[in-house]
């Protein structure tokens, strides 16, 4: 029986403590009740704001051009690497959790190369190996790799592999969906062709567009590539230079949010107040869960602040199911696990979530565990 009041947004909703899609702000939601032309003037002129802006996250000015593409991340992950790759590419691909598992399948449909280097979901890529795979196979024209895998939380070594990439004469695509906005990615320090994300992670607006940002120089060179009419990135790109417009319909009401959204992440003070906040939530939860005896998968080492993955609790009280759906009877929304190397749940620190909103989550898990008589929440046996 929920014992305290369930906690809301500003519009009434559960909170969502997962990795997307995530809780909004009223005034994103707001900013989808009126109605746009596709080609009206007005919609034209807030898209090409959205679009001017991403690149300056990375600090691309210039040298990156954003090419939005319609549909959820996987949407612009698959046009990143469908289009960026040629026929007669390879592509090295690190895997450690599902959105590597995800683009290899991406690769494969498309009939392209993989040489796969695989790890555990909370073990970060062998750079000694990535390198030696690298100066072993000169066939291998691309790697791809996960920036925040949110199978675990891990943050991956995105510079490091770059530079590897880099001193072997390579391209380097990132999928950076759940860390875009929250952690950095400067273009002038870390050397990539292209970084896929979307309008639902960090920047805090609503399911349905992608976006990736590529190095115009590397876009160029991309014509024929593409095994989709839809997912072409070049075609995409040059039809906006063309006419300003999509080729075909947009999510209007989408993009609307994500420019409301994207004003409130500068406002907020971009990517250091974002991940800034993001950062406290995390260590607000981990210092909270250790406090009732629950344990994260990962080190602090490894550990972004996205979405943390915590083991089930040995205790045979200890029902997931029950505990889910308690949590959500007090207005909190969490994810099971996805690994393979232990069984966990998951709750995640990004949206519209603030200390007050990770504490009542805190007070709320308390009940929770007590009234399932839940006395150890450590994963060792007692």
């Amino acid at each position: 029986m929920t014992t305290s009041a369930p906690a809301r947004s500003e519009t009434g909703d559960p909170l969502l403590l997962t990795p997307g899609p995530l809780t909004t702000s009223k005034a994103v939601k707001e900013a989808m009740v009126h109605d746009w032309g596709s080609r009206d003037a007005a919609f034209i002129a807030i898209n090409k704001a959205v679009m001017d802006g991403l690149p300056k996250i990375i600090h691309g000015e210039g040298r990156f051009s954003c090419v939005p593409m319609q549909g959820s991340g996987t949407f612009a992950v698959e046009a990143m690497l469908t289009t960026f790759v040629p026929k007669s590419g390879e592509v090295l691909v690190l895997i450690n959790g599902a959105y590597g598992l995800r683009a290899k399948r991406i690769l494969d449909i498309a009939g392209r190369a993989v040489v796969v280097h695989e790890t555990a979901e909370d073990t970060p890529p062998d750079l000694a190996e990535v390198e030696r795979i690298l100066a072993a196979r000169p066939s291998i024209t691309h790697v791809f790799a996960v920036h925040c895998e949110t199978t675990s939380g891990i943050r991956n070594p995105i510079a490091e592999i770059a530079a590897i990439v880099e001193r072997q004469g390579r391209r380097f695509l990132v999928d950076s969906m759940s860390a875009f906005g929250a952690l950095p990615l400067d273009s002038r320090e870390v050397r990539f062709d292209a970084v896929a994300a979307s309008s639902n992670k960090c920047i805090q607006g609503v399911p349905g567009l992608g976006f990736v940002l590529c190095r115009n120089e590397a876009l160029a060179e991309t014509q024929g590539n593409a095994t989709t009419l839809v997912l072409d990135l070049f075609d995409q790109h040059a039809v906006f230079g063309r006419t300003g417009q999509y080729r075909f319909t947009p999510p209007i009401h989408v993009i609307v949010a994500f420019h409301r959204a994207l004003e409130e992440f500068q406002a907020e003070g971009g990517v250091a107040g974002r991940g800034g906040r993001y950062a406290d939530n995390a260590r607000i939860l981990i210092e909270g869960m250790a406090a009732m005896g629950f344990e994260t998968l990962l080190p602090a080492s490894l550990q972004a602040p996205i979405i943390v993955t915590f083991h089930m609790p040995r205790d045979p009280k200890f029902v997931f199911q029950r505990f889910y759906d308690a949590l959500k009877e007090r207005g909190f929304v969490i994810y099971p696990g996805k690994l393979t190397v232990a069984d966990s749940f998951r709750i995640g620190c990004i949206g519209d979530l603030h200390a007050k909103d990770m504490r009542a989550a805190l007070a709320a898990i308390g009940e929770v565990i007590a009234e399932m008589g839940v006395t150890a929440a450590s994963a060792k046996a007692a």
